[in-house]
């Protein structure tokens, strides 16, 4: 993957717009959005029920996203991966946010995320 050898501000210009839409969908419970930029594979996990679900839940106790920052970001042969602190507006505890992303037919797209 070529992305592996651009500086962490390249890559973070090209996958902060994806998480950012990821996020805007998942505050908006807009399904389409949220999974824009999935892989095949991740849109068949993230139904539209079990996206419901689980912002409902997660705003009702949490609130929306507030911000994020960058902590690292890991270079792989086949992906990259990173990891932020995230906050949301209703709690001031610290959360952690990873994603992979993979390159499928000349485009970015988002293999896995997880809020914890």
């Amino acid at each position: 993957m070529e992305l592996a050898s651009y500086s962490d501000s390249e890559i973070l210009a090209i996958i902060e717009p994806l998480m950012d839409n990821m996020l805007a969908g998942s505050t908006e419970i807009d399904h389409a959005k949220h999974v824009r930029d999935f892989t095949h594979r991740l849109k068949v996990i993230v139904t539209e029920d079990n996206l419901s679900q689980q912002c409902e839940d997660y705003q009702k106790r949490l609130g929306y996203f507030k911000k994020r920052e960058i902590v690292s970001i890991f270079r792989r042969s086949h992906s990259i991966a990173a990891v932020w602190r995230l906050w949301y507006t209703k709690s001031d505890d610290e959360y952690v946010c990873e994603a992979m992303f993979v390159e499928r037919d000349g485009k970015l797209l988002i293999e896995h995320c997880m809020i914890f």
